[in-house]
């Protein structure tokens, strides 16, 4: 038995059935396991997706936006996505990325596999996004001269203020990469998250809102940065696998024109994919029910915070944030009691002040010096959030919650 069999309500679980089964076979039987016909239609689908909400072109054109439709690339995970996109945004070294210290940690170490240096803009008061202003302080100082791009992650599905980073970026003239791994599907009047930017990257981590178990989609609305990640997703070739082994012309003739990476996403994964995307709007009604019964539990609550809402919401996680001076507990042991009680909970993010890596690089990169980053993290506890989720389930977090708080409040 798994530690997840011994819980009452899991942590996340996929929502998989007998479609995703019989694509998996499907694939299995056919012979050919890695990036092939699968993928194809996987990218295929989910630029259409994308792309399916014209109303969207005329708000991105008032302010200056491309409205060109949205390409998508397959890739094996949200970090090669993210390296693949920085890259072809000229992130390389000598240059800088700005970012959010409240992230998972890869967003930054991207950067930092192309040899650029990573510069950490606080996160906005009474939200866990990272705050424009403070990211228009590092472009206005002298290290701002290096930024080749902006990097906002979109925290739990919540989206960041992409319409103020984008008016900064055209400012400073820098590319924006948006870390969506948090946020499908999330519309909003500038267009779905991930796509409202230069790029934006995808995860479909087996925790994520769709999954293909690992994997993500890097979306671009610029041909010439979708030609570069194209070419750099497969060793910097000039043919794709499929092609090679497909087409008439011969398959070992291909020339190599970069040095690129192995970032592919095999048909055996895709496939999955293409079962998932078509139920993500279900997928989504589905976790908005139970926040639904989240919200209404706890808002009336003095040691309960709710999450903060915005357009496109994608609510990928339910960021519970305790109220501590109602407490006589910190977060970490009512954390601690809710696992006692069978309730599988995590944290979304240890800020990257926190690990010993980021602390060696910068003597000033510490949680005095990211006051917003460091109350969030020592507030907030993720509580159980999943498509599959019954009411029974989440009437069982909530009088967790809720016992744990009153035999605990100060």
């Amino acid at each position: 038995m798994s530690d997840a069999d011994s819980l009452k309500v899991s942590f996340s679980r996929p929502s998989i059935d007998s479609e995703e089964e019989k694509a998996v076979l499907d694939v299995l039987r056919s012979g050919w396991l890695t990036t092939g016909k699968y993928a194809l239609e996987f990218e295929k689908n989910f630029s259409e997706y994308m792309n399916r909400d014209s109303s969207m072109l005329q708000e991105r054109k008032k302010i200056g936006l491309s409205i060109e439709p949205v390409i998508s690339l397959a890739v094996n995970s949200n970090t090669s996505g993210m390296i693949l996109a920085m890259e072809a945004c000229g992130v390389k070294s000598g240059t800088a990325v700005i970012t959010t210290p409240y992230t998972f940690v890869s967003t930054a170490t991207c950067a930092k596999h192309l040899g650029a240096d990573v510069y950490f803009a606080d996160i906005e008061k009474d939200s866990y996004n990272i705050d424009p202003d403070k990211i228009e302080e590092i472009l206005k100082s002298p290290k701002g001269k290096n930024v080749k791009a902006i990097v906002p992650v979109h925290i739990a599905g919540n989206l960041a203020n992409m319409k103020r980073i984008m008016e900064i970026a055209k400012k400073y003239n820098v590319k924006v990469i948006e870390d969506a791994a948090h946020s499908f599907p999330s519309p909003t009047k500038l267009g779905y998250a991930g796509t409202i930017a230069d790029a934006g990257v995808f995860s479909f981590y087996v925790t994520k809102t769709i999954t293909t178990a690992e994997g993500g989609m890097v979306c671009t609305r610029d041909k010439e940065l979708a030609k570069r990640m194209t070419t750099m997703r497969m060793h910097g070739m000039d043919r794709t696998t499929w092609d090679r082994y497909t087409s008439p012309r011969a398959s070992w003739e291909y020339d190599i024109i970069a040095p690129g990476y192995k970032f592919n996403l095999p048909d055996i994964l895709a496939a999955i994919g293409v079962c998932q995307l078509k139920k993500a709007d279900d997928f989504y009604q589905r976790r908005k029910k139970i926040v639904d019964l989240y919200n209404k539990a706890f808002k009336d609550l003095d040691f309960i915070k709710l999450p903060p809402d915005g357009e496109g919401n994608a609510w990928h996680l339910y960021l519970m944030r305790i109220v501590p001076e109602n407490l006589k507990i910190d977060r970490y042991e009512f954390a601690r009691k809710l696992q006692q009680e069978g309730i599988g909970i995590s944290v979304h993010f240890i800020p990257l002040f926190n690990f010993t890596y980021w602390q060696s690089l910068d003597p000033n990169f510490t949680k005095e010096n990211f006051p917003n980053a460091e109350k969030q993290y020592s507030d907030t506890i993720t509580i159980p959030l999943w498509p599959d989720m019954t009411v029974e389930m989440a009437e069982q977090v909530i009088q967790t919650v809720i016992q744990i708080g009153k035999e605990n409040h100060a």
